[in-house]
């Protein structure tokens, strides 16, 4: 079974309602998400001090503040002309676990993006963005725009990981790579999910280097990459006749990778369940 990953915090001191000079207010790029600055300025055309509420910072060792929650509204200070503003102040937190609190924060706030999580998620050193990162790494893969070399489907290689676990995932991409070579089209969140979900709920099944390369051989007979996308994205909109989204297309993929292992076999068969 897969490991759980959680984002945890030590025990640390933490003041509320300190007022802060908004000029001595830092940012570590490594545990924010980027800056949108057109975000700010809307915030700052309407903006109301007694209604901005707290912002997070962390007052680390030397007294200096790094803000963890708040650097919208920072800016949107900045540029309306005001210079304080209210804080909850953690100490003695470290770099990693700064950005471990940003995560916790920002969990059911305004959505950080895929990308800027898992680099937040790196920089905290949480096991689930470490262990991902090096399965990634082992196949000279990263995150970015998807490539031959980058991979975008960020929430789709971080829930297999999460699920099944990172062997799982070196599986998936092992896999990938045998069947479609080094394609943006063999790393896309459809194939890389449906793989996910065939080798995480059939390990008693896929035992081995020999399966898996099976798997690959029957995978590359059936079709391309890109068939393999469209006729996800085919079968999870029944063909046009109803909505689809991630979840479908990646189930109605794994749907389809089994019918790929299943074809001339007689033994080991794989039921859709």
């Amino acid at each position: 079974m897969a490991k759980k990953y959680r984002y945890e915090l030590p025990e640390h001191p933490v003041d509320y309602g300190v007022k802060v000079a908004a000029a001595d207010l830092k940012i570590e790029q490594e545990a924010q998400r980027t800056l949108n600055l057109a975000r700010a300025r809307a915030i700052a055309a309407e903006i109301k001090p007694h209604a901005l509420g707290s912002i997070i910072v962390s007052q680390r060792s030397n007294g200096d503040l790094y803000i963890i929650d708040g650097q919208h509204r920072r800016e949107a200070c900045r540029i309306a002309g005001i210079d304080t503003l209210v804080a909850e102040v953690h100490r003695g937190l470290t770099i990693q676990e700064e950005a471990t609190l940003f995560l916790i924060k920002n969990r059911e706030a305004s959505k950080t993006n895929a990308h800027d999580e898992y680099r937040i998620g790196l920089t905290a050193g949480l096991p689930l963005f470490v262990d991902t990162e090096n399965v990634l790494v082992s196949h000279g893969l990263k995150i970015g725009s998807t490539s031959s070399n980058q991979i975008g489907a960020v929430q789709g290689i971080l829930a297999i990981t999460d699920k099944y676990g990172p062997d799982v995932l070196d599986d998936v991409l092992t896999v990938a790579e045998a069947a479609y070579g080094r394609t943006a089209e063999a790393w896309d969140g459809i194939v890389v999910g449906g793989l996910g979900e065939f080798l995480g709920r059939h390990r008693d099944v896929i035992s081995g280097d020999a399966d898996l390369d099976e798997l690959a051989r029957k995978l590359a007979k059936r079709s391309s990459a890109a068939r393999l996308i469209g006729d996800a994205r085919s079968q999870a909109t029944g063909y046009g006749s109803k909505s689809d989204g991630t979840g479908s297309r990646k189930m109605a993929a794994y749907r389809l990778v089994i019918e790929a292992w299943n074809s001339g076999r007689r033994k080991n068969r794989i039921g859709a369940n």
